[in-house]
This record gives C-alpha cells, structure tokens and sequence, in this order.
C-alpha cells in the first residue's frame, strides 16, 4: 500500500482531520522534494510505508499526553515529527535541523497542514537550550553520539506512561552500537506492531533518562 490506506490499517480512529492531513502528505512532500531533495527519489513513492508509517512506530510505543514536549533532532523533512504531530494534536513538537533548507520544508508542510503543535529551527541539537519530556530521532548519527549531544536536555517533569527519555528509530543489529547502554535500553520491535517487510529489522529504542 503506497497511500493512506497503510496508516488506516493501523490507526483506524484517527479523526477526519487527521485522515485529512496525512492524505495531504503525498502531494505536499512530491511538490517540495522536486525543489530540496529530503526524500530519496526511490522513496517519494512509498512515503507512507516508509516515512509516515515509520515515524508512527513511536505511536505504536507511547501515547503523549497532552502539553508533551518533544524535540525531534535532525528532523530532515519532518520525520518522525510531522506524522507524531498529526497523531497527537495536543502535543508540542520542536523539530530542529542543522541544513536550513530542509527546515523550510518543514515550516511549509506544517502551515499547510494546519498544525499549530510544530515550532522547527534551523539550529543544531547541541545549541537547544530548553528540556523537553521526550527526545525523538530517526538514526540521525550513532547513537552514542547523539546521546551526548542530548543527555542534559531532559526534562524532569514526569507525566506520562513511560519515564522521560530518548526514543530512537533504528535498523539492524544494534548490539555493538548500544554495548553502552544496555542495562537501561528496550528495544521494540515494529515488526510486532507493522507487517510489511520493510519493518522486519526496524526498532524504536527507548532510553529512559
């Protein structure tokens, strides 16, 4: 499925609105990727498979509660950040990118969307200085890296169903790259919750901080 029907599939209570706005994805992400490539061309066909669907595994790990803060570093065009938006109306997501011009994506997907949820900047992670309940990525760097770079920018204000922390898209064989980590970290894998091939080696890695 390479259309809205493959988010139905897994999120069937989605609200007309929401149902609105992820239809709106294809022609708004072909239209800006044609002008800054975000996407990879191979990819712009199977954007909801891929991207969307892949963003809304968090989804699928924790429900944020309303006035959430979420930061969602290295966000290239808006993933995972603009899907988790449209799931979740009531939380704030900053979506932050160190390339400009995909930040410029980002602001014009949101205004056409209507999402009122979304704040994106062109600054790199290390330069943020609030603290939000949650920090999402989708394999931006190696994750010990990307631990530095986040680690005091966790808020303590606890209000959800999962401690504060870290939750991380990845693929593969994590083993080595998490060897640090791995008294604290859960792996979940998505192919549990999604099941199309694709998901078959992808996880949301959840550190709690």
């Amino acid at each position: 499925m390479s259309n809205i029907s493959i988010i139905l599939k897994y999120f069937p209570n989605i609200t007309k609105t929401q149902q609105e706005q992820f239809a709106a994805l294809q022609d708004l992400f072909t239209f800006w990727n044609a002008q800054i490539n975000v996407i990879s061309r191979k990819d712009i066909d199977l954007l909801y498979e891929r991207h969307v669907l892949h963003s809304l595994g968090i989804a699928k790990v924790i429900q944020f509660n309303p006035k959430t803060n979420v930061m969602d570093i290295g966000c290239g065009g808006g993933f995972p950040g603009i899907p988790l938006a449209i799931i979740f109306p009531e939380t704030n997501f900053y979506l932050v990118d160190s390339i400009g011009k995909k930040i410029k994506v980002v602001n014009e997907v949101a205004l056409a969307l209507g999402l009122k949820n979304v704040k994106a900047d062109h600054i790199r992670a290390e330069e943020v200085k609030e603290k939000f309940e949650f920090i999402i990525s989708r394999a931006v760097t190696e994750f010990p890296v990307f631990y530095r770079w986040v680690q005091n920018k966790i808020s303590k204000n606890q209000f959800n169903s999962l401690p504060n922390g870290i939750l991380y898209l990845k693929g593969g064989d994590l083993t080595e790259e998490f060897k640090d980590f791995k008294k604290r970290v859960v792996f979940y894998d998505l192919k549990d919750y999604f099941s199309e091939e694709f998901f078959e080696t992808k996880k949301v890695v959840y550190l709690p901080m």
